[in-house]
């Protein structure tokens, strides 16, 4: 016994040292190539894997926003990017007397594509040419100042056969004042955002498919970059899939067969055309799942953010699992359905408002 127990504090001497190790090497790497721009170049160089799936995901997803412009039709976000840039242009103060003159023909031509019979049966939504059609209208007829090239573009959505109805009311830019106010208080949303806890533990039940539905339709209204919303949601609602899919990240261990329902945030690179955008995909995600959390709980139904590291060999189970394309990410998981309430939940002790808020401070002085 004794022996044993000295082999077991050899070990975990041996385990410490190992880790001191680790750390003195890993600490003397970060200092040295973390120290300035172009040794932190010259250390990804070497260990190019670490962003691989990254990088991958942003150049094809630029090669195929060009052939989706240029051969087969797979979105139309080019046409909802330039139909939201009018909209911003109609909204200026003072608003120019001629605008988008750089961009207006191009935007005809993809009206023109997405109205026209396509080969590759992709086609925008009806509510989306109809928008398309109400704010070139409105365009057109807020110039008033003959321009060739707009004379040019207007000449030429005018020859094109209607084939979607003008909405009632009309889709374009109006007045902030005429926007219904939801009479949600503060107090309201706050003691929402309160009540809104990572709960892991679920009754066995099924959410109803129109909880869910009403849930993204709250999410899909989230600010998005020139309305380009790159991201989906893919629902798995069987016991069977949502338990295969919970398992697969690391943070899940222990619960993820208790997750009745789950829902993949999954947004393609392929809606950008360069990589200074490659962000954008997290950011638009992001605000469209607290949009989609919150109206879960004003339902009744619970939920849980699962974080999904970039660790390529979950990445590469997932997109497997999924059928994901290279240019798909995935940028979080979020388990949801009913809490069982006698199931723990974390307190999880929020910063103080005087940690996360500052009034006119510039951050002066440059990083060590």
């Amino acid at each position: 016994m004794l022996n044993r127990l000295k082999n077991i504090a050899k070990a975990l001497l041996a385990i410490t040292w190992i880790r001191r190790v680790y750390e003195g090497v890993n600490r003397f790497f970060l200092e040295t190539f973390g120290s300035s721009r172009f040794l932190t170049h010259f250390f990804y160089f070497f260990s190019f894997i670490t962003f691989n799936r990254e990088q991958s995901a942003v150049l094809r997803g630029r090669r195929d926003y060009y052939r989706n412009k240029k051969r087969t039709r797979v979105t139309h976000v080019e046409l909802r990017r330039n139909i939201h840039r009018l909209e911003k242009g109609m909204s200026m103060r003072p608003r120019r007397d001629v605008f988008a003159k750089d961009y207006i023909s191009e935007t005809i031509e993809f009206y023109a594509q997405a109205t026209a019979p396509s080969a590759s049966g992709v086609l925008p939504e009806r509510s989306e040419l109809s928008w398309a059609h109400d704010v070139l209208a409105k365009y057109f007829s807020s110039i008033s100042v003959a321009d060739p090239v707009v004379d040019r573009a207007r000449s030429a959505f005018e020859s094109i056969p209607a084939t979607a109805e003008t909405s009632t009311p009309r889709r374009i830019p109006h007045p902030q004042g005429e926007i219904v106010n939801a009479q949600v208080s503060y107090e309201q949303l706050y003691a929402l955002t309160r009540q809104r806890r990572s709960v892991r533990w679920f009754q066995e039940k099924p959410v109803p498919r129109e909880l869910i539905d009403n849930a993204i339709l709250a999410a899909v209204q989230a600010p998005s970059a020139c309305n380009r919303l790159p991201y989906e949601y893919l629902i798995y609602d069987t016991p069977e899939l949502a338990h295969k899919v919970a398992s697969i990240p690391f943070g899940t261990a222990g619960y993820s067969n208790n997750v009745p329902a789950i829902a993949v945030i999954v947004a393609d690179q392929a809606n950008y055309f360069s990589p200074r955008d490659r962000h954008a995909i997290y950011i638009d995600s992001s605000l469209s799942a607290m949009q989609f959390m919150l109206a879960l709980g004003t339902q009744g139904v619970d939920s849980c953010v699962i974080n999904w590291p970039d660790f390529e060999p979950l990445e590469r189970k997932m997109q497997k699992t999924l059928g994901l394309r290279v240019t798909q990410r995935v940028i979080m998981l979020i388990a949801f359905g009913f809490a069982d309430p006698e199931g723990m939940v974390p307190f999880s002790q929020k910063k103080e408002l005087d940690t996360v808020r500052s009034f006119n401070v510039l951050k002066a002085g440059r990083e060590a």
